[in-house]
């Protein structure tokens, strides 16, 4: 989406233009989803999630800065969201017996449709990228997968831009490593792009 477009969505959403919201979920939803799933590791959780960061948007467009980059806001809501839900966790896992689910615990499997379309290095990928620490994750899932910036990035995930390309190294070289570690045919051409 290019920066005259946004800016003139961002104008637009803050009238409470539900056509611009319509174009907003339009240009991100597959987007956010697939950043929250990777995230998260289930698909249950990332579509809450999504639910939520798009409630969020409707609930403050009207506050947004005419300048808003929508990119940048929606995916900081999706992963301060991930981390809320994330502390959730931790806290009903430590008091299981006095809490009532504040998320499901059921572990849902892979739709029929999910099981087809991933090929064995897809497979190889995902459980390599999913086996990274959060931090490594979601650096290489905003700047590979959603191709922001490092500098977008780092402001999502409020670090320095330093810090940021520092976790990318990182990520990235600890991917490789899981990646040789499979040893999958076929796999040397997807080390080559993360690198």
């Amino acid at each position: 989406m290019d920066r005259d477009c946004e800016l003139h969505l961002v104008g637009r959403l803050r009238r409470g233009d539900p056509e611009a919201l319509e174009e907003i979920h339009e240009a991100f939803n597959a987007r956010l989803f697939n950043f929250l799933a990777r995230l998260s590791n289930r698909r249950d959780v990332a579509e809450d999630l999504l639910e939520e960061t798009w409630l969020r948007l409707v609930q403050h467009s009207h506050r947004l800065r005419p300048d808003t980059r929508l990119g940048a806001w929606l995916f900081t809501v999706a992963r301060n969201l991930h981390a809320s839900h994330c502390r959730s966790r931790l806290i009903e896992d430590s008091h299981r017996a006095d809490l009532i689910g504040l998320w499901p615990s059921c572990s849902c499997g892979p739709s029929p449709f999910e099981v087809a379309e991933a090929s064995e290095a897809q497979q190889h990928v995902e459980a390599a990228l999913a086996a990274l620490p959060v931090a490594y994750r979601e650096a290489l899932l905003l700047t590979a997968v959603e191709g922001l910036r490092p500098s977008e990035a780092a402001e999502i995930c409020g670090v320095t831009a330093e810090a940021m390309r520092q976790r990318l190294s990182r990520a990235r070289a600890l991917l490789a490593r899981r990646l040789a570690d499979t040893q999958a045919p076929g796999l040397a051409a997807l080390r080559e792009v993360t690198t």
